[in-house]
């Protein structure tokens, strides 16, 4: 079953993870049993406080949604063992006309080759200049001549060597075999077969004949086999019951992984001659093989966006996906589709409380333990409702949802926003654990946004976040860098802010000191910081 990823956006908030949550288990709960949530980056520390709060476990971490080989419809031909007979291998590729390799493996199923016709069909000719067995398993030449063994001697034979010969007539005084290391193939021949015998033959091969009763006694120091082919297919077959291994053994082998993606694997193919490549599991075991007309047509991962609709914020490797749905509450961005797709953007404070109300209208009510997660994404995302994106149906939705769930939102609230970070974590994960890239009229710029309790404590680092702010800036062409410390408590938010300044005076009506201002009333970087810029820069 092919999975849909739902995700989020990169370094996603709460209400980004709980919406993947809360509609992948919409999907599944209504029959879509594939739809699986997912999330482009670590979890801040209140999303982790509250998911382990209602007993959640993290999303699916996807780093990339590039197309890779296991998207591929590649083949699946049989892998074989480096111990079966060139025979087999053959066999197997005579059974499927399509299949142009086929994977040698160990008992572990860990690769040891590639077998090709042009393999067998090189190995073919150069018995003709050295017509010889060595050390052949004796299983091998029995399957392969679906012969029995009449006669073994006193010692077990586990293996056959010596120079293959065809008893053929031939003239007076000329020997038919140069000494007792020969394989010797003869039909019904009695005269060569007794010579055979009292010379000592190390293996006699009696092609659609038996060893006559009186020669039985002679045959004690002599391996002979009977086949039911003719000599001449005798001959070529037991040529072909050396194990493949032998074959294969110290040749160079080109392979890729289920995780390798397309692109890496076009130039990899661009450089080599093969028309067939193994491919691999995790465990380096074999799975199927890889031709170039496989990649033709390369089969999409699919996803759902929910809580964005920018390219910049979405999974690297969005172009190479097909998007099936766009579920948003946030202003209409750049990401463009292939084919008309189902899209919902409405007007509210958190994308949980569109997804809660997609629960009502299937006719589905949630769980009491997701019902208390979506209310707090709710919660979270409308900075306690006072977030100037939040509606009354906001509200009255965490309130239903609340209910369910039998819990208190004021003491949700406070459970939220009243954790704060550690002292001594790191500023690179205070900054981007809720960060955005944005792109309008040419402008490229980043805001990170910390909601707390407390934003003077954070302001005490200023000069850590100033310096991480800058590099960043200069490392991705930004215009402007800025951080919102939104404080709950005082119902604004602390800005610090690199470039851009006469920009951000124009925008606000107040200056940046010291690169620091303070926004009396300003909650949201949607609907209150991201328009004002918009509009100056058009």
């Amino acid at each position: 079953m092919e999975r849909i990823y739902v995700t989020g956006h990169r370094n996603p908030d709460t209400d980004s993870i709980v919406a993947a949550i809360g509609y992948a288990a919409l999907r599944n709960a209504t029959g879509d049993r594939e739809y699986v949530a997912a999330r482009l980056g670590h979890l801040s520390d209140e999303t982790q406080m509250i998911l382990g709060r209602f007993g959640f476990e993290p999303p699916v971490y996807v780093k990339d949604m590039r197309t890779q080989v296991q998207d591929l419809d590649f083949d699946t031909p049989p892998v074989l063992s480096e111990g079966v007979t060139v025979n087999s291998v053959w066999s197997a590729m005579e059974a499927d006309k399509h299949i142009s390799a086929i994977p040698i493996a160990d008992e572990d199923g860990r690769l040891r080759g590639m077998m090709t016709a042009g393999t067998i069909a090189a190995y073919d000719i150069a018995t003709i200049g050295d017509p010889a067995l060595r050390d052949v398993p004796l299983f091998n030449i029995l399957s392969v001549l679906e012969g029995q063994i009449l006669s073994e001697g006193e010692e077990i034979v586990n293996a056959v060597s010596g120079e293959v010969v065809l008893a053929l007539p031939h003239g007076a005084g000329v020997p038919l075999y140069r000494d007792r290391d020969t394989v010797l193939l003869c039909g019904d021949q009695p005269e060569i077969l007794k010579k055979a015998l009292e010379d000592g033959v190390r293996c006699v091969i009696l092609c659609r004949a038996e060893l006559p009763e009186e020669l039985k006694a002679a045959a004690a120091g002599t391996l002979v086999i009977s086949t039911p082919y003719d000599s001449l297919r005798a001959v070529r077959r037991v040529f072909q019951a050396i194990p493949v291994g032998r074959l294969t053994k110290g040749e160079e082998i080109e392979a890729f992984h289920l995780t390798d993606f397309i692109d890496d694997v076009k130039e990899v193919m661009t450089r080599s001659r093969y028309r067939s490549y193994p491919i691999l599991d995790g465990d380096e075991r074999v799975v199927g093989t890889l031709s170039r007309f496989h990649l033709i047509r390369p089969r999409r991962k699919k996803v759902v966006l929910v809580d964005h609709n920018e390219l910049a914020q979405s999974v690297p490797g969005l172009d190479e996906t097909e998007i099936l749905e766009i579920i948003d509450h946030h202003r209409l961005a750049d990401i463009q589709t292939q084919n008309p797709i189902y899209v919902r953007n409405e007007p509210v404070g958190s994308t949980c409380t569109i997804i809660a109300g997609m629960y009502q209208e299937r006719g589905l009510m949630p769980s009491k333990k997701l019902a208390g997660l979506m209310a707090a994404a709710i919660v979270s995302d409308t900075v306690m409702f006072k977030s100037p994106t939040c509606t009354d149906r906001d509200r009255r939705m965490a309130e239903r949802l609340a209910n369910i769930a039998e819990l208190s939102l004021p003491e949700l609230g406070r459970f939220i926003f009243s954790a704060s970070a550690p002292e001594d974590k790191p500023v690179g994960e205070l900054l981007f654990t809720d960060f955005k890239e944005f792109h309008i009229a040419g402008h490229a710029f980043g805001i990170s946004q910390i909601t707390c309790m407390d934003s003077e404590r954070h302001l005490k680092r200023k000069r850590e976040f100033l310096e991480l702010m800058a590099e960043t800036k200069k490392k991705n062409g930004y215009s402007m860098m800025m951080l919102m410390l939104t404080d709950v408590l005082i119902e604004g938010s602390k800005i610090l802010c690199l470039g851009g300044e006469d920009i951000f005076f124009q925008a606000f009506n107040v200056e940046l000191q010291d690169n620091e201002a303070y926004l009396p009333g300003v909650m949201s970087r949607k609907k209150q910081v991201v328009p004002m810029l918009s509009a100056l820069w058009g």
